[in-house]
């Protein structure tokens, strides 16, 4: 049951119940290694970028979501280290605020484990975003060891995803694989490329240029030896 439903229950919330302001300041700890931000900043500048176009959505790491009907955080949830909501309003937020989003939760989530928090992520946490967040697509990938695992929501529980020939896992929600490249987790289309960031999209036009550049001035040293004018071509 989302939380709009529950908020829309009488039964549940009592009349003289005060809302929270929205505007909450997201409280997260800060991350653990310099590899941990490195990848979530790699994820959002890669889809932001693919998505450059598209204004329903909204994608954040490390990023508060409050969602307890008691209207405050809970004891044990921090928020994702990347998630993405879908169907709604691409725009700055301090935080993640359920009851003020339409009762909407994140569709895809990804947390980037490590010593300290793998157990949290494996267990609490993919319980909570399950039975909770009913969120359809879970990841979760440890840029030291490499380990990498996807769910998907089916019938309320959570499926484990089958990898395919390059190791890719398919979410449903992005309508994109995951992988590993180069060390790190990235976004791969439905046909297999990798998705650039706006830098490697960059260097990649240039490299283009400069091959065709070459090509025509072989091109044209070729019809020079054939005598033939290039100008006349």
């Amino acid at each position: 049951m989302s939380l709009t439903k529950k908020l829309d229950s009488p039964q549940e919330v009592p009349e003289d119940v005060i809302f929270p302001p929205g505007d909450l300041y997201s409280d997260e700890p800060p991350l653990e290694t310099e590899l941990h931000l490195r990848q979530i900043i790699l994820l959002f500048k890669c889809l932001e970028w693919l998505w450059q176009d598209r204004n329903d959505f909204y994608a954040a790491g490390n990023l508060t979501i409050y969602y307890s009907l008691k209207k405050r955080k809970s004891e044990d949830f921090r928020g994702p280290d990347f998630f993405v909501v879908l169907d709604t309003e691409r725009k700055t937020r301090k935080s993640w605020v359920v009851w003020e989003e339409d009762g909407k939760y994140p569709h895809f989530i990804l947390e980037i484990l490590s010593e300290s928090t793998a157990n949290t992520d494996k267990e609490f946490k993919k319980k909570l975003y399950q039975d909770t967040f009913r969120t359809p697509d879970y990841f979760w990938f440890d840029p030291y060891t490499l380990e990498f695992a996807g769910f998907h929501l089916i019938d309320g529980t959570y499926q484990p995803l089958e990898p395919n020939n390059q190791g890719h896992l398919w979410s449903h929600q992005l309508n994109l694989y995951l992988g590993i490249y180069q060390g790190l987790l990235r976004f791969f289309t439905p046909e297999g490329q990798l998705v650039p960031t706006p830098e490697e999209e960059v260097e990649f036009q240039r490299q283009q240029k400069e091959l065709a550049q070459e090509r025509a001035e072989k091109l044209a040293a070729k019809l020079r030896e054939l005598n033939i004018d290039p100008d006349t071509i």
